[in-house]
């Protein structure tokens, strides 16, 4: 294995064993890794990720975290689900990248949270969030509860994803913004 010293080629290895004796259908989970509720996961075929990783889904639904095909995640991704994350086939995410479907209390609606309540103790809310196929997530984005991400869509390095997004478009910054969408007539992106 090309460019990785004694101890790069011992990790790797010994990653390698982990992954096709705990998680048969992944290419590779570098460790260190910490997978919760494991039996909620579906990592897909040939999922990569990097070290550090943390993919917790923290109730007893069903398949309450999904990959889709073909997925590489970096170092220290942590994705935390407690309803559903959906990610499609060949999505890509940087490292350092924070994905949630929930929040600890509710902020609007009827029956909310109050400021005096502990935070550790508030009542836990979500939505479900979604990726496309073949997203591409920037370094340290955070995703937020109830995103859709559309197909082919990039989100640019460090970027507060609070709303949905459609197909074919890069956004980034705090909150999210679209700043380009591919034109299919042109067969551009084109700056808005």
């Amino acid at each position: 294995m090309k460019g990785y010293n004694i101890i790069g080629l011992y990790n790797v290895l010994t990653s390698l064993i982990y992954t096709k004796i705990c998680h048969r259908k992944a290419r590779l989970i570098r460790l260190p890794v910490s997978i919760r509720g494991s039996e909620n996961i579906d990592l897909g075929e040939g999922l990569v990720s990097g070290r550090y990783c943390r993919i917790d889904a923290l109730s007893k639904k069903n398949r309450q975290i999904s990959f889709g095909n073909n997925c590489q995640i970096n170092d220290s991704v942590h994705i935390a689900a407690i309803d559903s994350i959906n990610i499609g086939d060949n999505v890509l995410i940087a490292s350092r990248v924070f994905i949630t479907d929930h929040q600890h209390g509710c902020y609007s609606g009827n029956n909310i949270s109050f400021p005096e309540e502990l935070a550790s103790q508030r009542r836990l809310s979500s939505k479900p969030v979604t990726l496309g196929n073949n997203v591409w997530v920037g370094e340290g984005v955070c995703i937020l509860p109830g995103v859709s991400i559309g197909d082919n869509s990039i989100i640019g390095a460090n970027s507060v994803v609070t709303k949905s997004l459609p197909k074919n478009v890069i956004a980034c910054g705090n909150p999210v913004k679209v700043i380009k969408e591919f034109d299919e007539r042109s067969q551009t992106w084109r700056s808005l």
